[in-house]
């Protein structure tokens, strides 16, 4: 492009500006009403938005980990052992499952977690482990491991 003056050439912005707000409009292009068509408040919402999706991608790493937690925690009590004594026995029987697996053993082979727990209380009683307690099924509960 010929520029007769130098005035011309600094005040066209050109393809570049196209571009740069088109990239805003397309990551604003879910948002409603004015945050999607007009390029300040679509800009300022879409930074916004990069910063919570930063954020939680942090936090579903730390809820994920909870829920495991939580899962093969409930199978542990449900088997007499505390969840701390439990992973502690499972390292030094050396089975080297993280609680990942744990939890999805827990949740859809209970069975076979079961196995692994009574290989954990085993472990547990015969180091001196303290918190494994005589396995008692409550009252009134069914749970997927009794069904035969």
């Amino acid at each position: 492009m010929v520029f007769t003056t130098f005035v011309n050439f600094i005040r066209t912005r050109g393809p570049d500006e196209f571009w740069r707000k088109r990239k805003i409009f397309k990551l604003s292009a879910h948002f409603l009403g004015r945050r999607r068509n007009c390029y300040s408040l679509a800009i300022r919402n879409v930074h916004r938005a990069l910063q919570y999706a930063t954020k939680g991608r942090r936090l579903k790493k730390r809820d994920m980990s909870d829920l495991w937690s939580a899962r093969v925690a409930a199978g542990c009590e449900q088997h007499g052992i505390s969840f701390y004594t439990f992973m502690e026995s499972l390292q030094r029987s050396n089975i080297l499952l993280n609680k990942k697996v744990l939890s999805e053993l827990a949740t859809w082979e209970p069975r076979t977690f079961e196995a692994i727990a009574r290989i954990a209380r085993e472990k547990a009683e015969i180091e001196g482990l303290p918190d494994v307690k005589n396995q008692h099924v409550p009252s009134g509960v069914i749970t997927r491991g009794m069904i035969k």
